[in-house]
């Protein structure tokens, strides 16, 4: 009776658990991202339970773009090359580049949150090949290919094999650091949770990194946004791709943070 009465509770905790996506289905999805074509990829860090929209792209190999700065600063920190959010990083060569943000010096929080590619083109570099493979082999990162070159190996572009990894890797990439499973230390995952906090509501913190890639000619065909949310005690790993053209990092949060809000997270 004892065992009966346990397995109805463990099934109505089940039922009642926000981890069970019941705001979220394949319609309210489609609905959100409308004639794109994309995926999103939503994880309970607890419990590894999730929410996919769009099984195909969610298992299809893509370059990383900016979204590999979540990744190329923990490891600068775990290497001892970076400390602190508030560090200063990036020190302007002078040369002017097509973002405003980007001429200037940058502290490290403010290059991540301004996503300066020539700032984390020099980490890269300083972190060198040999220790930058050592770790995307330790963290299971994609297919871990650094053949393009060691500052330019998230980055597509025509011509380039980029290193590559799914939006359903990438979730649970994300899901592993934040539940603890990754070989890093907790200083470092409290600098890279400060760096990545984008947005507070009375709901859950959202913490993210966006990414973009083009097709080499100017125009914009790849976005990605890939992060977490805390909400209610509770943690979900998520990642979003849009792919085509006119699409970017900011069009991919739009639609993350509009399904998050529609499972009551945010």
């Amino acid at each position: 009776m004892a065992g009966c009465c346990g397995a109805l509770l463990l099934a109505l905790c089940l039922a009642l658990s926000p981890c069970s996506f019941a705001a979220l289905s394949e319609n309210t999805a489609q609905a959100v991202f409308g004639n794109r074509q994309g995926a999103f990829v939503l994880l309970d860090c607890a419990s590894g339970e999730g929410f996919r929209f769009g099984p195909v792209v969610a298992a299809e190999k893509l370059p990383p773009c900016s979204t590999f700065k979540i990744w190329n600063t923990l490891i600068g920190l775990e290497t001892g090359l970076l400390s602190s959010a508030s560090q200063p990083f990036y020190h302007w060569d002078g040369q002017t580049r097509f973002l405003p943000e980007w001429n200037r010096d940058l502290s490290l929080k403010e290059a991540f949150q301004v996503s300066c590619v020539p700032a984390y083109q020099a980490l890269a570099r300083q972190i060198g090949p040999e220790r930058m493979q050592a770790w995307l082999d330790k963290l299971g990162y994609g297919d871990r290919d650094l053949s393009a070159g060691i500052d330019c190996f998230w980055l597509p572009a025509p011509g380039r094999k980029t290193l590559l990894i799914s939006p359903e890797e990438q979730a649970q990439e994300v899901r592993k650091l934040v539940a603890g499973q990754l070989p890093v230390s907790e200083k470092s995952r409290a600098v890279l949770r400060e760096m990545m906090t984008a947005r507070k509501t009375d709901r859950g913190v959202l913490y993210g990194k966006t990414g973009t890639g083009g097709d080499g000619a100017g125009q914009n065909n790849l976005g990605w946004f890939v992060g977490y949310v805390e909400s209610a005690k509770s943690t979900y790993a998520f990642a979003c791709v849009l792919k085509g053209t006119p699409w970017m990092g900011k069009d991919a949060r739009a639609v993350a943070e509009t399904l998050l809000q529609e499972q009551g997270l945010l």
